[in-house]
C-alpha cells in the first residue's frame, strides 16, 4: 500500500478572546491506501480539530498536510475546496441531508456541483443508491426516512463522486445499537471488497475495534496503539 495522506508535525492553535488555545501538538499521521482506520478520544481532544483538517473544512497552524504526495498545507482557499469536492467524502453523524431534497436529489448533488449533466447524474444516483439498498426510497424526503436509512442515503452522496478517502464523523453516534452495527457493516464491506479508504472518527470503542487500526488523540497529541 502506498500513503494518501500523511500529516507531518501539524499543530494547530486558536485565538480565544486573545488567548491562544493549542487544540493540535504535533500530530504526525498516515493514512495508507485502502486502510479503515479509527480516531478515537474524549470530549476537547482534538480529533474533531483533527478530522476538519484532513476533510480540509480547516487549516493547520503549522506543519505539513501531504495528499497524494502534493503538500496542500497552505493552499488558497478555493484550490482546498476543488480537491475537498473531488477527493474527499463526508459522512456525518446528523446526515446533513438537505430537508427540501429528496433522497435521489441529495446523492444527485456533489455531481451537479462538478457540472455533470442532470441525466447521467441522476443514473449515476439511483445506481448508487440501489447499491446502499435504499433505491425504493428514491422520492422520500429526509423527515420520511428512519435514521438508518438517512445514513445510507448519506454514505451513497459521499460515494457518488468516486472520492479517494470518506471520513465519517461519529457516522454511527445518531442510530441504535442494531442500525449502527449495520452502518459499520456497510462501512467495512466498501473497504474490504471495493478497497475503499475510510477514517472512522469516533468515541465508541465497540465501533474503533472493528476497524485495522486505531489512532487516539489525547490533549492535542496522538497515541498510536
Amino acid at each position: 500500500m502506498s500513503f494518501l495522506i500523511k500529516l507531518e508535525n501539524i499543530s494547530k492553535t486558536y485565538l480565544l478572546a486573545e488567548r491562544q488555545v493549542p487544540a493540535l501538538k504535533g500530530i504526525n499521521f498516515t493514512l495508507q491506501r485502502g486502510e479503515l482506520v479509527a480516531i478515537i478520544g474524549s470530549s476537547g481532544s482534538g480529533k474533531s480539530t483533527l478530522m476538519n483538517i484532513l476533510g480540509l473544512l480547516d487549516q493547520c497552524t503549522s506543519g505539513r498536510y501531504l495528499f497524494a504526495d502534493e503538500d496542500i498545507s497552505h493552499l488558497a482557499k478555493d484550490k482546498l475546496a476543488l480537491i475537498r469536492n473531488q477527493k474527499i467524502g463526508f459522512i456525518f453523524q446528523s446526515f446533513y441531508l438537505l430537508p427540501r431534497l429528496n433522497a435521489l436529489e441529495n446523492v444527485m448533488l456533489p455531481l451537479f456541483y462538478r457540472g455533470i449533466p442532470r441525466r447521467q447524474a441522476e443514473q449515476s444516483a439511483r445506481e448508487m443508491l440501489d447499491k446502499m439498498q435504499v433505491g425504493a426510497l428514491h422520492d422520500h424526503r429526509p423527515t420520511q426516512l428512519s435514521g438508518g436509512q438517512q445514513q445510507r442515503v448519506a454514505i451513497a452522496r459521499a460515494l457518488i463522486g468516486e472520492p479517494e478517502v470518506i471520513l465519517a464523523d461519529e457516522a454511527t453516534g445518531a442510530l441504535d445499537s442494531r442500525t449502527s452495527h449495520e452502518v459499520m457493516d456497510l462501512l467495512i464491506h466498501l473497504n474490504r471488497h471495493e478497497r475503499r479508504t475510510i477514517v472512522i472518527i469516533t468515541h465508541d470503542r465497540e465501533v474503533s475495534q472493528r476497524c485495522q487500526r486505531v489512532v487516539t488523540i489525547k490533549d492535542g497529541r496522538e497515541q498510536i496503539s
